[in-house]
């Protein structure tokens, strides 16, 4: 009872409320209207609404669109599909392991192969050097000790003709630096050697022998079995110009001009 009672209050205070404004309204524009045209009045009509708005933040929005307006197809809807950073980066390590893979088949291939070679190679070695073993001892076997080398005969004449004679017997001895025998020698140990062959001792250098016996002027008066020396070179005169002499090991003991003193002075010495 008391409920309906405040109802009814309020109701009746709403009402007179609403006729208090409505009175005063009027009046207001009357008011304004008397007080002259320094005032612009505005009025604005929305559309009406029956349907009471059930979102009250949403913003109304209204479109219209004539009938025969073009806005265009949708066209092809074919979207490339692209792949996202970690795909990419999955795939790129897929394909350097692949490619890593394949590389070190081929070198590990390759090795095999090279290993494979060499041990053919190597027993391609061991069988030719077995074979030429067994060749050279079977011709060890087969060949007869080698003899020395008999030295030439000493002529028992005492002069200088004979001297050079017997010189040249060693045309194509080996050249040894510090040698004294047919087995090796150098300038003035193949002239020491052959002089001892007829009882004469030489000096062992070139140089002294460049000072034993006497002393022949010119060549023109020199005669086979001269030693002609100076302090580098040592060699046997056999006349006409020429001499033999051990030269160098690639030329060994030759019969040469005087060109082997290379334009230097010399001796020449006669000890018979």
């Amino acid at each position: 009872m008391n409920t309906m009672k405040r109802s009814i209050s309020i109701a009746t205070a709403v009402v007179a409320a609403s006729l208090a404004f409505t009175s005063i309204a009027p009046a207001a524009t009357a008011a304004d209207s008397q007080s002259g045209s320094n005032y612009v009045v505005s009025t604005r009509s929305f559309p009406k609404v029956n349907v009471a708005k059930a979102n009250f933040f949403a913003e109304a929005t209204s479109t219209e669109v004539d009938k025969d307006s073009n806005w265009g197809g949708l066209g092809s809807m074919d979207v490339p599909q692209t792949k996202s950073t970690a795909e990419k980066e999955a795939e790129a390590r897929a394909q350097a392991e692949k490619e890593g893979a394949e590389q070190r088949a081929q070198e590990e291939a390759a090795a095999k192969a090279a290993r494979e070679q060499a041990a053919a190679a190597s027993r391609g070695q061991a069988r030719e050097s077995l074979t030429d073993t067994n060749a050279n001892t079977a011709q060890q076997e087969a060949a007869p000790a080698a003899q020395p080398a008999a030295a030439p005969s000493v002529p028992t004449s005492k002069n200088g003709a004979a001297i050079a004679a017997y010189a040249q017997k060693f045309i194509g001895a080996p050249y040894v630096s510090g040698g004294t025998t047919p087995s090796g020698w150098d300038c003035s140990g193949f002239v020491m050697y052959v002089f001892s062959r007829f009882g004469i001792n030489l000096p062992r250098t070139s140089g002294a022998q460049a000072g034993v016996g006497t002393a022949v002027p010119s060549l023109a008066e020199a005669q086979p079995g001269d030693i002609i020396a100076n302090a580098n070179h040592a060699a046997i005169y056999i006349g006409n110009g020429m001499i033999v002499n051990a030269l160098n090991p690639a030329q060994g003991t030759q019969v040469t001009n005087l060109s082997a003193f290379g334009g230097a002075a010399y001796s020449i010495r006669r000890v018979l």
